[in-house]
């Protein structure tokens, strides 16, 4: 990636669109801190920070659930690694669930669910995190 400069405003929805291979999961892995940036600085608030967004959400193209997880333990998954499990993030996610039509799944495994459920899924585990 080379010669890249945006700005994002809060409340934007930002898509990155390019054809395969010219970098649109390498920044995304920079920004969210799983890659070092061979260069240049992530300026984030007027600050620059070390290459890692903990309030950004970034969900992967695949859903990587935990397969021998439910679909509740795996959208708490991220709070509990992050130190966030409490009762207020788990009502959020509750809601969440409630909201994209899963809460009756909550129990189920993810092989009991359609692709698009298991998308759903992972999108909730990502949001529950309250992504700026």
């Amino acid at each position: 990636i080379e010669d890249l400069n945006f700005s994002i405003e809060k409340g934007d929805f930002v898509s990155i669109i390019g054809p395969s291979g010219c970098g649109k999961s390498t920044l995304l892995n920079i920004l969210s801190g799983l890659l070092k940036p061979s260069g240049g600085e992530i300026v984030y608030n007027d600050k620059n920070v070390d290459n890692r967004l903990d309030k950004m959400g970034y969900m992967f193209q695949k859903d990587y659930l935990f397969e021998w997880l439910s679909v509740w333990s795996n959208v708490l998954l991220g709070l509990k690694i992050k130190g966030l499990d409490n009762e207020e993030n788990r009502k959020r996610a509750d809601e969440l669930l409630r909201n994209y039509q899963l809460a009756k799944f909550k129990e189920h495994k993810p092989s009991e669910l359609s692709g698009g459920m298991r998308q759903r899924v992972a999108l909730i585990r990502t949001l529950a995190l309250n992504p700026d």
